[in-house]
């Protein structure tokens, strides 16, 4: 199972965003700058965080986005389910009627315990979890998180 760009870069752009929650408004060409990710590619992972509540948008002169939650309020599980949907390994864990063996299959019982295990993770862990392992990484090798 792969974690496809969306969520990966939509975790990170939401990470710039707790890191900066103080100063407000942040420009998404300078979380496309600072994150390495296409201004548009990021344009269309933010459109639906804000529909799914997470950021605020605000246009103008000084305008930009920031979040519409405090992070240690936001669960990864939010992002996740908003940008990826199931972390359903396989379509039959979510929905057995896709295939008639789904009642006896072993394997779809294992692929229902990762999913199981995925989905503790994500719900346990709030972006403010990865600002402060963001914060403990940095401090270990020096790094500063600049916009």
């Amino acid at each position: 199972m792969k974690l496809s760009t969306r969520g990966r870069y939509g975790i990170r752009a939401l990470l710039e965003l707790a890191f900066h929650q103080e100063a407000g408004q942040v420009l998404l060409k300078d979380i496309a700058r600072s994150q390495q990710i296409s201004l548009s590619y990021l344009e269309h992972l933010i459109t639906p965080l804000v529909a799914g509540g997470l950021v605020r948008s605000t246009r103008g002169a000084k305008g930009g986005v920031s979040l519409a939650k405090p992070p240690e309020e936001i669960k990864l599980s939010e992002i996740f389910q908003i940008l990826e949907g199931s972390t359903a390994p396989v379509e039959c864990v979510s929905n057995p009627e896709v295939c008639s063996r789904s009642d006896l299959c072993a394997s779809r019982d294992v692929w229902g315990e990762l999913k199981k295990a995925i989905d503790e993770v994500l719900e346990s862990t709030t972006l403010q979890d990865l600002v402060e392992r963001q914060r403990r990484k940095e401090r270990s090798q020096g790094v500063m998180y600049y916009i």
